[in-house]
Formats: C-alpha cells, sequence, structure tokens
C-alpha cells in the first residue's frame, strides 16, 4: 500500500500511485466541512441505481446527470449556491476554468455503504472529488499479465483528489464499504 503522500506504509515499499492522480490534503477547513455537511444533509438525495441493481450509496446530480438506463448524458437541476464557491476551489485545484466543470454528483456513503471497481463514462473528462467527513481508502488497479497491478491512498476528511491521465482512463478505482457516515462531492468535466 502506498502511503498519502507517496511514501511506502510500514511494512515495505508499495506501488506507486497512477500517474495523472492528484491529492491534496486540507483542501478546506473543519468549519467550511462543518458548513458544507449540513447544507448536504438537506439534499434530495435517491438510492443510486445501475441497470436494475440499487446502491446503498444515495445521489443527487446537479447540472448534468448521467442516465445509466438511456446511456446518456441529461441536464439536470442547477447546482445549488452553496456548490458554487466548492466548483470554484475545486477547479483551481485542477487547473481548470469553473464553468469546466458543469456537472456535480453528491454522494452519501451511510456505512456500509461502497462503491465497486469502475472507470467513470467516457462522456466525462477529468474527475475531481472531495471527501468529507470520515476517511476512507480509495483503491485503485489495471489489469497486468494475469492479475492486477494495485495501489490504494487513504482520503482524509476535507481532502481532494484528481483523476486526470492513466489514472482517469486506464485504472479502475473503488471505495470499500465505509464504517462512519461520509459524503463526496464529485465534479468532471466534460469530454
Amino acid at each position: 500500500m502506498t502511503a498519502i503522500h507517496g511514501q511506502p506504509d510500514l511494512f515495505g515499499p508499495g506501488p506507486s500511485l497512477p500517474e495523472g492522480f492528484r491529492y491534496q490534503a486540507g483542501l478546506i477547513t473543519a468549519d467550511e466541512e462543518r458548513d458544507l455537511a449540513t447544507a448536504i444533509a438537506g439534499l434530495p438525495f435517491a438510492a443510486f441505481q445501475f441497470h436494475g441493481y440499487v446502491g446503498k450509496r444515495r445521489t443527487v446530480s446537479f447540472g448534468r446527470h448521467y442516465d445509466f438506463g438511456q446511456e446518456r448524458l441529461r441536464e439536470a437541476a442547477p447546482m445549488p449556491e452553496f456548490l458554487q464557491p466548492l466548483r470554484e476551489r475545486m477547479a483551481g485545484f485542477a487547473g481548470l476554468a469553473p464553468s469546466a466543470l458543469p456537472h456535480v454528483l453528491v454522494t452519501e456513503y451511510a456505512p456500509g455503504a461502497g462503491i465497486g471497481w469502475h472507470r467513470d463514462k467516457a462522456v466525462f473528462g477529468d474527475v475531481l472529488g472531495l471527501s468529507l467527513l470520515a476517511p476512507c481508502p480509495f483503491r485503485f488497479r489495471r489489469a497486468q499479465g494475469a492479475g492486477w497491478k494495485r495501489a490504494s491512498v487513504t482520503l482524509e476528511p476535507r481532502s481532494a483528489y484528481l483523476l486526470r491521465g492513466a489514472s482517469r482512463t486506464e485504472w479502475e478505482h473503488s471505495i470499500p464499504a465505509v464504517e462512519a457516515l461520509r459524503y463526496s462531492v464529485t465534479f468532471r468535466s466534460l469530454r
């Protein structure tokens, strides 16, 4: 396993994190996290649905919404005002204009909820996430021979990450079941 800052853990050297992955601890303050979590708790979440499967996590999209049944991007409700300053900060972290991030997905992970191995849909470009309330492992894997090359990082509360380049297009990522309530705010650019 790779530690947060890319240094090996106590059990020896681990694989490096995928090319194009960027991580920043403490992108927002504890007070900002508290205010965001309070506002997020009031959003109109719905159970995540994927081809007849209902996930344990709950989601809500703004700006755009990916319709898994139709396999296409649709218009969604406008981004709430309280998320606008966060979009600006996340865009700055990624070196983008805020307008380059027209989609935001807010996900509620209750204890026991996670997300399986996947790559974000091809209609999206860069993927930027902000982690709130509880830490979680963020795992990567890429096919290598008959097995997998793996890496992971712990997403701490108030931290941000960017998936771009190989980390976005060649690697899958997942989050195992969380132990405590966690919110993630994911902004995506469009291809």
